[in-house]
């Protein structure tokens, strides 16, 4: 691993390493592990990883935006968090499968994720997070929803199922539209263009396309 600096930290054989995540500027760096999460300021080069413990392999790992939040995937299907401020540990848990993508919204103040048969929207406007409260859960389908991407402008999520399906769903009503009819293939992949107009998708039949927004 290589700082802004130019400096090379080895992190090979230190951790079993599942997954990691960068917070928003780029500073801090989580590593996600068997048994909890690793955290690392790679441009300091005294400072000391610090671990935050929770029992289990962790897959996955992502900041929240502001940067006050860690969230992990994990093999089982539910979510683990820790409030950095404090340590305070949350469950996010309902979740059909194991939770294969993650995805915040524009604004930072939800976390979409897959792993059930609607969309899961997690609030993180409060201080404490999503702690005590209920999800919020959009566009239901006898089909499960495989991966997410959020509008990088508008209130919006793309919403990809088993069954190739493709929604974009309006978070504040629900409303919904319809980008892809169901196929053969799950999809695998969705991205947004810078400007949110066009939405590349993948499935695992080894489809792909664009749809065109405008």
């Amino acid at each position: 691993m290589r700082s802004a600096k130019g400096a090379e930290a080895d992190i090979r054989g230190a951790l079993d390493r599942r997954g990691i995540g960068l917070c928003a500027k780029g500073f801090r760096l989580a590593i996600a592990h068997y048994n909890g999460a690793t955290l690392w300021f790679p441009n300091a080069a005294a400072a000391e990883p610090e671990t935050l413990a929770w029992r289990g392999s962790h897959l996955a790992a992502t900041f929240s935006p502001d940067g006050r939040f860690l969230i992990t995937a994990m093999q089982e299907p539910t979510l683990h968090g820790w409030r950095l401020a404090d340590r305070k540990d949350m469950r996010m848990q309902g979740y059909a499968s194991r939770v294969r993508c993650l995805d915040w919204t524009r604004d930072g103040k939800w976390l979409a994720s897959s792993g059930a048969t609607q969309l899961i929207l997690w609030p993180f406007q409060a201080k404490s997070g999503p702690m005590g409260k209920t999800p919020q859960a959009l566009a239901p389908s006898a089909e499960q929803v495989e991966m997410v991407a959020c509008h990088p402008t508008d209130d919006m999520v793309a919403i990809g199922y088993a069954d190739g399906l493709i929604l974009i769903v309006r978070r504040l009503d629900g409303a919904e539209i319809l980008a892809r009819k169901p196929a053969a293939g799950p999809v695998t992949a969705l991205a947004w263009s810078e400007d949110g107009r066009l939405l590349a998708f993948g499935t695992e039949d080894g489809d792909a396309g664009i749809v065109d927004l405008r």
